[in-house]
C-alpha cells in the first residue's frame, strides 16, 4: 500500500491502477477494440467530402439559343443566386434547352442544399414562358458520380453484332446493381437496340408531308395502352387489354402518317425502317490488352460497367463482391467469346494504401523501440513500446464511433502524431527511471517511487500536451476543399494525444513495477 498522496491526476491514475487486478484486463480490452475497429472500419482511398450542387434543366421546344438565354437561363441564374450557400452559378443556352449549374460552398449539407434549390424553383415556376416544360433538377452526388469499380467487357467473336455485347453486359449489370451497398451502376460504350427510320426526302416532298407528321405518327403508337376494367349489370368484370402497337420494324412501317388524294400514306412508302442499333451514337470505346510476351492485342470495341458505392461504406468489400459476382458469369461469357478486364478498383487501392501505412506504423514503432533501448534500456523500451498500439487502438475506436473511414489522410494523421504519442510515456518512464536510481529513494517503497515520479511530471506534461492540441484546433476551421480533405487530422490527432496521457499515467507505472529491476544499492525495500 502506497503512503504517498498524489496531487495531480497523473499520480491519482497511477495510484488507482498500479495494483489493480483489472488493469491487465483493461489493457487487453483496449487492444481488442482497436483491432476490431481496424478490421471493421470502412476502407477507402480518399476521405469522404461533402460536395453539394444541382443542375437545373428547362426545355423550351422551338426556341433558339439566344431566346433560351434571355427567357430561361438569365432569370434562372438570378433566382438561384438568392439561395443561401450558393458559391458559383454557371449557365448554358442551346437551341430548345437551357442548363444552369449551382455549386454550393464545400461543406454545405447535401440534402438541405438540394431542397433549397427545389423550393426556389417551385416558388418561381411562373417565371418560365408559356410552352416551357417542367424543370428537371438533378442533384450532384460525389459518392454516386465517382465509381469505385470499372469493368471493361470486350468480345473476340467477330460475328457478334454491335448490340449483343451491350445486351449481355446489361444482364450482368442488373445483378451487380442488387449487391449490398452498391448505389448506382452505369453502362458506357456499346450500342443499344433501336428502330431506325431513314426518310427519303424526295418522297417526303412529293407527298407534301412534314417531319413533324412522321414524329407525331410514331409517338402516337409508341406507348402501351393500359388495361380498362369495368363491371356489367350481371356483376361481371370486363377486361380490355391493348397490346403494345410497336413490336417490330413492320409495325412501324405500317403507321399511317398522312393522306394523299384520299388514300392513306404509310411510313414504309416514304422511309426505310430497320431494326438495328443507335446509329446516331458516334461515341465508341476500344480496348487493347497486353499479353505475357508484351505484345498488344488488336483494338476491340468495349462496354464499360461502372459501379458506385453508398456514402460511408467499405470500398474493399464492394469491390470484392463485384469480383465474386463476375466470376459466376465467366463460363457463360467465355462461351460467347466475351472477356472482361477490371480497369479501376478503388477497393484494392484503398486496401493496399491502408496496409502499407499500417506497415509503416509498425516500422515506426520498432524504430522507436530500438532508440529507447539505446537510451534507457530494453526494459524501459518494452514498456513504452506497449503504449503506442494501445494509444492507436483507442484512437481507432473513437474514429469508428464517430463514423470515420480508414483512408490515406486518417492514417497520415496517425503517422503525424506517432512521434508525439510516445512523449508522455517516455517522460513518465524516464522520471521513474531517475527516481528508481536515486539514492534519495533508497528507503521508499516501489509503489511510492512509481506514483511520486508519475505525479511529479503530471502538470507540465498535461500543459505541454494541451499546447500541442491547441496547435491542431485551427486546422478544424479551414474551409473549402482543403478543410474537407484534411479534416481527419484535427479530428484524430487530439484524440490520440489525450489517449497518450491516460495510457502513460495508467499503464507505464503498472508495467514498470513488474518489469523494472531494483538497483543494486538498494539494501531493502520499505514494506
Amino acid at each position: 500500500m502506497s503512503s504517498y498522496k498524489p496531487t495531480d491526476i497523473a499520480g491519482k491514475l497511477a495510484s488507482g491502477f498500479i495494483r489493480n487486478p483489472l488493469t491487465i484486463i483493461l489493457g487487453i480490452f483496449v487492444l481488442a477494440i482497436g483491432y476490431l475497429s481496424l478490421s471493421i472500419m470502412p476502407r477507402e482511398e480518399n476521405p469522404q467530402m461533402v460536395v453539394s450542387g444541382s443542375t437545373v434543366i428547362v426545355a423550351l421546344p422551338g426556341a433558339s439559343a439566344a431566346e433560351i438565354e434571355k427567357v430561361i437561363v438569365r432569370p434562372l441564374e438570378r433566382k438561384l443566386k438568392e439561395v443561401k450557400g450558393v458559391e458559383h452559378i454557371s449557365g448554358m443556352a442551346m437551341d430548345n434547352v437551357g442548363i444552369v449549374n449551382a455549386a454550393f460552398f464545400i461543406g454545405e449539407a447535401k440534402e438541405g442544399s438540394n431542397l433549397k434549390v427545389y423550393d426556389k424553383i417551385m416558388q418561381n415556376a411562373g417565371m418560365f414562358p408559356k410552352g416551357a416544360m417542367n424543370p428537371i433538377i438533378k442533384p450532384l452526388d460525389i459518392d454516386v458520380d465517382i465509381p469505385v469499380v470499372s469493368v471493361a467487357f470486350y468480345s473476340k467473336n467477330e460475328n457478334m453484332s454491335k448490340t449483343d455485347l451491350y445486351d449481355k453486359v446489361k444482364n450482368i449489370q442488373h445483378h451487380i446493381n442488387g449487391l449490398k451497398n452498391v448505389a448506382v451502376t452505369e453502362l458506357k460504350g456499346g450500342n443499344k437496340h433501336q428502330f431506325n427510320i431513314e426518310v427519303d426526302l424526295q418522297k417526303l416532298s412529293g407527298y407534301n408531308i412534314s417531319m413533324g407528321q412522321i414524329v407525331q405518327g410514331v409517338e402516337s403508337l409508341s406507348y402501351s395502352v393500359p388495361a380498362v376494367k369495368n363491371r356489367t349489370s350481371s356483376n361481371e368484370i370486363v377486361m380490355l387489354g391493348v397490346k403494345n402497337a410497336i413490336e417490330s420494324a413492320d409495325d412501324i412501317g405500317n403507321i399511317i402518317v398522312a393522306q394523299y388524294m384520299g388514300s392513306p400514306i404509310y411510313l414504309k412508302q416514304i422511309a426505310k425502317v430497320t431494326n438495328s442499333y443507335d446509329i446516331q451514337n458516334f461515341k465508341s470505346a476500344t480496348i487493347s490488352k497486353k499479353d505475357e510476351k508484351g505484345t498488344f492485342s488488336p483494338l476491340a470495341n468495349q462496354v464499360t460497367l461502372t459501379v458506385s458505392k453508398l456514402q460511408g461504406t467499405n470500398a474493399v468489400l464492394i469491390a470484392d463482391a463485384v469480383k465474386t459476382e463476375l466470376k459466376h458469369y465467366e463460363k457463360l461469357l467465355h462461351k460467347d467469346g466475351i472477356n472482361y478486364v477490371i480497369t479501376r478498383n478503388d477497393g484494392q487501392r484503398a486496401d493496399e494504401a491502408v496496409n502499407e501505412l499500417v506497415f509503416h506504423l509498425l516500422l515506426s514503432i520498432v524504430i522507436i523501440a530500438i532508440l529507447l533501448v539505446l537510451v534507457l534500456g530494453w526494459r524501459e523500451s518494452l514498456i513504452v513500446t506497449f503504449t503506442v498500439p494501445a494509444i492507436l487502438a483507442i484512437t481507432l475506436f473513437v474514429a469508428y464511433l464517430s463514423g470515420q473511414t480508414i483512408n490515406r489522410i486518417t492514417l497520415f494523421a496517425f503517422l503525424l502524431s506517432l512521434g508525439l504519442l510516445v512523449d508522455a510515456a517516455i517522460i513518465v518512464i524516464e522520471n521513474i527511471h531517475r527516481h528508481y536510481h536515486s539514492k534519495e529513494s533508497e528507503h521508499k517503497s516501489v509503489d511510492d517511487i512509481m506514483i511520486e515520479a508519475t505525479d511529479e511530471i503530471g502538470a507540465p506534461t498535461n500543459i505541454a500536451t494541451l499546447a500541442i492540441i491547441m496547435t491542431m484546433v485551427p486546422m478544424a476551421f479551414v474551409g473549402q476543399m482543403m478543410g474537407q480533405f484534411m479534416k481527419p487530422i484535427p479530428a484524430n490527432v487530439p484524440v490520440a494525444l489525450i489517449a497518450s496521457l491516460f495510457i502513460a499515467y495508467i499503464f507505464t507505472p503498472y508495467l514498470a513495477v513488474r518489469i523494472l529491476k531494483k538497483p543494486k544499492f538498494y539494501s531493502e525495500e520499505k514494506k
